[in-house]
């Protein structure tokens, strides 16, 4: 298996177990991806190793790529339920992100893009695609699951 994350314990929340994750979905209203969960049961969050997404679409700091800084986990100060202000309902309600699902992704504009789960197609209860929101706030569609996503990060090194 790749190790997705980096041997640093920065954004990595506290253990998780089947209760905790029900916790959260319920205080988010949605039901969370199964690949997500499963990351998230083996480590909780965290700063991945591969961070750069290639796009067919330009960002506003790149012509071919967003970045990434961080994995959110569950519970603790950077979890996607946090009532830190760092949650993911106090970044859409800060920042005004659309209300399409939950911020999953800690970016390195702080606040300005965002990586999101996209509940606007299946539902609360279905498979969500991952989109990314920069700052016009448009939603441009990036995976059709958080396990392809994960699939298509890069290093960052392929562009330098």
């Amino acid at each position: 298996m790749i190790e997705i994350f980096e041997d640093n314990d920065y954004y990595t929340g506290p253990q998780l177990d089947a209760g905790r994750v029900r916790q959260a979905e319920e205080s988010l209203g949605v039901r969370l991806p199964r690949s997500y969960v499963e990351l998230l049961l083996q480590r909780n969050g965290g700063v991945p190793r591969r961070r750069c997404y290639p796009t067919d679409f330009s960002t506003s700091w790149a012509p071919d790529r967003i970045q990434i800084s961080a994995i959110r986990g569950i519970g603790g100060e950077w979890g996607i339920d946090s009532t830190s202000g760092l949650g993911s309902a106090d970044m859409i309600a800060e920042w005004g992100y659309p209300e399409i699902g939950v911020v999953i992704c800690d970016m390195p504009s702080a606040g300005h893009d965002a990586v999101m789960l996209d509940y606007s197609a299946s539902g609360d209860e279905g498979d969500p695609t991952v989109a990314y929101i920069d700052e016009d706030r448009v939603v441009r569609r990036l995976a059709a699951s958080f396990e392809d996503f994960l699939s298509r990060l890069v290093s960052c090194d392929r562009f330098a």
